[in-house]
């Protein structure tokens, strides 16, 4: 069972915690993880891109000359592919690129990804966080403190609109909630900050 200090605001260790082995002590399977994140993608994928083929297109109805006796070559519409303004041949038409991953699948990358985060020491649980006002200044030296000065992930136990909308405004750092935590955002930052409540909301549903 791995154990890690909880930080404040200000950087300072306040205590320790102790993981469940399960969840962030787990294997990493780098094959699971791949096949979640590969769905992630696609799954954000609208698929309504639509080009229009020669019978779509307006125009060319009429055959544009005889078929023979003028020496060009024979053409039965000018909305034919070839011509400019013509049909696309072959062209994109809407479609789903809906992935389907098992329950199962999803929770193997789920631990995978967040012990791939302990073993790598880039998880960072704080105490709490508390803002008073909206205030984007108390963020950034919240994660000056922390050492946490690239991409990082803020997971909340709940929304709490003060704390996303002060980290919103810094590049690179965005906030969740526990119950919306994916794997793809937690392997894309560099750091995983996560409330102490929030550990405990991810024990409770996991283990």
């Amino acid at each position: 069972m791995p154990t890690i200090n909880v930080y404040n605001m200000e950087g300072k260790v306040c205590g320790d915690i102790a993981l469940s082995d399960k969840i962030f002590s787990a294997e990493v399977n780098k094959t699971v993880l791949h096949s979640v994140v590969r769905a992630y993608l696609l799954n954000q994928r609208q698929g309504t891109q639509s080009t229009l083929t020669r019978s779509e297109v307006s125009g060319g109805g009429r055959k544009p000359w005889k078929q023979k006796g003028t020496g060009r070559a024979r053409q039965g519409s000018i909305r034919s592919p070839q011509w400019t303004h013509g049909g696309i041949a072959l062209g994109p038409k809407p479609r789903s690129y809906r992935v389907s991953i098992n329950k199962k699948v999803k929770q193997i990358a789920m631990f995978s990804a967040l012990s791939s985060k302990v073993a790598s020491g880039e998880l960072i649980v704080v105490d709490n966080i508390t803002l008073d006002e909206y205030k984007t200044k108390k963020i950034i030296t919240m994660l000056s403190a922390l050492g946490a000065d690239k991409k990082v992930l803020i997971v909340l136990p709940e929304a709490n609109k003060m704390v996303v909308k002060s980290a919103a405004n810094i590049p690179g750092v965005i906030t969740a909630p526990v119950n919306a935590l994916n794997v793809y955002d937690i392997l894309k930052y560099n750091k995983l900050i996560i409330v102490k409540d929030a550990v405990a909301k991810l024990e409770e549903v996991y283990a």
